[in-house]
């Protein structure tokens, strides 16, 4: 019954000592479509499923290439994320004119959480709607951070964020032990087999729908470290990674094989929708 007393800016606390505007920010967060970050020694990946508002329309983009060396995944307000990423393309290239050198993540991230945090203190500003997965590399190797509206920013191994993205965590946290020794490859199809898990019962992943980026170190002949950019797949670039991940699934079911005749079949199990 106080809420509409306590939600007209970002600067009043509630009795509770909740402010009201910051969780509307988050909920459009859970609002858009999920994206899934994987890093492990050697690459950071990052899958996203594009939305489009009808039939008509084109597909929203999801993954943005900040510099060479980071790229970010959104979910929520596209409008805020563009404000954001242009902060940040901003921050590494005056970092690298003035340094001659990429920008450290840990840096870029908190500078980001910064600038959305002083949203929550001053009176007439709103928080940024919109959750971020920043993918990057530097001198310690790859990283994954998430964003929040809040301001908050926390590194991660594995993470999804977006609607249905709950699911997407089981799967990640079933195979955590995992990622650290995957390669490029197996940590894109685990990046979407994640993805799939969030979608609702009707639909697929599509070359139309689904994004991936990738960034990542790669050992020269001579043993030095370079870093692989920061790119971005759709289209048909993502079709023999989608078809492997379907194939994957039929190769399941094909392994089930049918009940043997001294047991009952039993009853299948319920799909989430």
């Amino acid at each position: 019954m106080f809420r509409n007393n306590y939600d007209n800016d970002s600067v009043t606390f509630s009795p509770q000592g909740r402010i009201f505007q910051v969780e509307y920010a988050a909920e459009a967060v859970k609002q858009g479509s999920v994206v899934v970050g994987i890093a492990s020694k050697s690459h950071t990946v990052l899958v996203g499923i594009k939305r489009n508002a009808e039939e008509l329309s084109s597909y929203q983009k999801k993954l943005f290439a900040i510099d060479s060396h980071v790229g970010i995944a959104i979910a929520g307000l596209a409008s805020d994320a563009r404000v954001l990423s242009n902060f940040m393309k901003q921050q590494c290239l005056g970092h690298r004119l003035t340094y001659g050198r990429d920008m450290p993540l840990r840096s870029l991230v908190e500078m980001i959480g910064e600038k959305a945090q002083i949203n929550t203190q001053h009176y007439g500003k709103r928080p940024y709607g919109v959750g971020l997965l920043v993918a990057g590399v530097d001198d310690k190797g790859p990283h994954l951070f998430e964003f929040q509206p809040s301001g908050l920013c926390e590194e991660m191994v594995a993470f999804a964020i977006g609607g249905r993205s709950q699911m997407a965590r089981t799967y990640l946290e079933k195979n955590l032990d995992k990622f650290g020794s995957c390669d490029r490859e197996e940590l894109i199809k685990h990046g979407l087999r994640a993805l799939k898990e969030s979608l609702v019962q009707d639909r697929e992943l599509t070359v139309e729908n689904t994004s991936v980026g990738v960034v990542g170190l790669e050992h020269s002949a001579d043993g030095v470290k370079k870093v692989d950019p920061f790119k971005v797949y759709d289209g048909q670039d993502v079709k023999a990674w989608i078809d492997s991940v379907a194939d994957d699934k039929e190769a399941a079911d094909d392994g089930e094989g049918e009940p043997e005749q001294s047991e009952p079949a039993g009853e299948g199990m319920d799909v989430d929708s």
